[in-house]
């Protein structure tokens, strides 16, 4: 499905990142991974040459920076000659009440998940701009559409991400470049596994399909909205949390 097609995503060494770094591959793209764990990193990048025959390579870098990102992407595209599809889906949680948060916590949280969209956007979307095509994937969250108690600087960087998708579709609509996100719910991954049994339980009472989603079903998604099948969708969210928000 995307055979020719180079592709960046950040936070792609765990979780749902590495999951769409596979069957992104694993359907013939070319996949350059942005993270800070090298050694993760690396070990996803052998993954995917082990399995495929796609090109692969990790960059470390701190997608809060856009100095650094700038840089980063430009390499990218020296390595492959161009970009089709950028995933943003580098994020971290620094839980607690507002009453209690830190100025550090908040702007932490805000600068790694959204700012980290703006700079890589910032950067690719001139390439994608000249070439008239290009995929942009979002990685937002239910929380980013529900809000919730305790979560107050992580839903404010999900929510943004869906402020940002839809403005950036109408911006690049007439370029051929499609811009998406993807919501998803309570999905396998190290930060949900950190949950205690109490509160998964009563997240399964909220969810109606009543399990976590795994990783491979949010990078069905994302191949969906990188491949041409998704031609004529731009602008959009997509909920992926077994019913959880309907």
């Amino acid at each position: 499905m995307l055979k020719n097609q180079n592709v960046l995503i950040t936070g792609g060494t765990a979780g749902i990142g590495k999951a769409i770094a596979l069957i992104f591959a694993e359907n013939g793209a070319n996949v350059a991974i942005f993270g800070t764990n090298e050694e993760r990193g690396q070990k996803v990048v052998q993954e995917i040459q082990d399995k495929t025959s796609s090109k692969a390579f990790f960059i470390a870098v701190d997608v809060s920076k856009t100095t650094l990102v700038k840089e980063a992407v430009d390499r990218v595209i020296e390595e492959f000659g161009s970009l089709e599809v950028l995933v943003n889906n580098a994020g971290i949680a620094r839980d607690g009440l507002l009453l209690r948060m830190s100025e550090d916590d908040w702007d932490r949280v805000i600068d790694v998940n959204l700012k980290s969209v703006y700079n890589t956007c910032k950067a690719v979307i001139r390439p994608m701009m000249k070439a008239k095509k290009g995929k942009i994937i979002n990685i937002s969250s239910v929380i980013g559409l529900t809000g919730n108690a305790g979560q107050v600087n992580y839903a404010a960087s999900k929510s943004g991400i869906i402020g940002v998708t839809k403005s950036l579709a109408k911006e690049l609509a007439s370029r051929n470049i499609f811009v998406n996100c993807i919501a998803p719910g309570f999905i396998e991954t190290s930060m949900t596994s950190e949950l205690n049994d109490t509160l998964k339980e009563e997240i399964l009472r909220n969810i109606p399909l009543k399990r976590i989603g795994r990783p491979e079903e949010i990078a069905s998604a994302a191949l969906f909205f990188a491949s041409e099948g998704s031609n004529y969708i731009t602008g959009q969210v997509l909920p992926i949390d077994g019913g959880m928000t309907m």
